[in-house]
């Protein structure tokens, strides 16, 4: 296990990015080509920034990421990639979408890497990281566009599966994603909505 964290770890830090996370979604995107360019993507729990970064040079300069996160970002620009905006807010405040959508109307793809706070109690653990996704699942019905996906980070067990239906019901395609980069003994794992069904 600690091989597999200093790997990533140290590939992180040669590519540039702030975090080994990068990783959990470059898998992903390259088995299923989710992001595009010109998109405009919408990052929950942007912070330290790695997701933005690798979003920003997928879409390329004519897309756009907006991230929001309770820890404040330095402001950021990368060269033949898209505009990073990012701001300091709560995902659960009732005014975020009209905040977000003050800089964007809506989006092609959204993504989350959102984790709670832990407690050291799996099951509220477990809870708190479901309250957070059902959250993002509901600001991608008023910021997600028709055909649009999510990804969204998620711990597994008690209710899990109830997500994962939830999420059927909104996408043409549901993918869950366990990334290698993940620590072995990681409940995280990543819900993959594709098509979004807007009503």
């Amino acid at each position: 296990m600690r091989k597999v964290q200093d790997y990533y770890f140290k590939k992180a830090k040669k590519e540039n990015y702030p975090a080994r996370s990068v990783y959990k979604l470059e898998e992903a995107q390259k088995k299923y080509r989710f992001l595009q360019t010109g998109n405009g993507v919408l990052d929950l729990g942007c912070q330290p920034g790695s997701w933005s970064i690798y979003a920003a040079r997928i879409v390329g300069p004519a897309g756009l990421v907006v991230g929001v996160d309770l820890q404040e970002g330095k402001k950021i620009s990368i060269a033949k990639a898209a505009e990073i905006v990012w701001f300091c807010d709560d995902i659960m405040a009732d005014y975020i979408i009209e905040k977000i959508q003050k800089i964007e109307k809506d989006f092609q793809t959204i993504l989350s890497d959102i984790a709670p706070r832990t407690s050291g109690n799996k099951w509220v653990d477990q809870q708190q990281s479901l309250n957070l996704a059902r959250r993002v699942l509901e600001l991608a019905g008023e910021l997600l566009e028709s055909g649009g996906n999510i990804y969204v980070k998620v711990f597994e067990g008690e209710d899990f599966r109830e997500f994962v239906d939830s999420v059927r019901k909104s996408f043409k395609t549901v993918k869950i994603v366990k990334p290698k980069s993940s620590r072995s003994e990681s409940r995280e794992v990543f819900v993959l909505g594709m098509g979004y069904l807007k009503p």
